[in-house]
């Protein structure tokens, strides 16, 4: 990750965009020394978006598993309680 001051991006912009757009690369931005924001490309933050978004329905389904689970009868079959549902015979 580079690092550029608040000052430089300002007199850089261009080649930062070319980096974040070409080279994927993500810049942190500082101001009197502390960051104060970080360029992310935007496929990257889509990326990540993706990632967090997967993992959220993962850990929902995990959820409903054990829930389900809480309240299942040892005896029943997953193909019998979906018949029961629809009231199949």
């Amino acid at each position: 990750m580079k690092t550029l001051k608040k000052q430089e991006l300002k007199e850089r912009i261009e080649e930062v965009l070319r980096m974040l757009e070409e080279e994927g690369e993500t810049i942190e931005v500082t101001d009197d020394g502390e960051v104060i924001a970080h360029l992310v490309p935007t496929l990257r933050l889509q990326q990540y978006t993706q990632k967090k978004e997967t993992s959220r329905a993962w850990s929902d389904l995990r959820e409903l598993a054990h829930e389900i689970g809480k309240h299942w009868q040892n005896d029943v079959s997953a193909v019998d309680a979906v018949r029961d549902v629809r009231r199949e015979p």
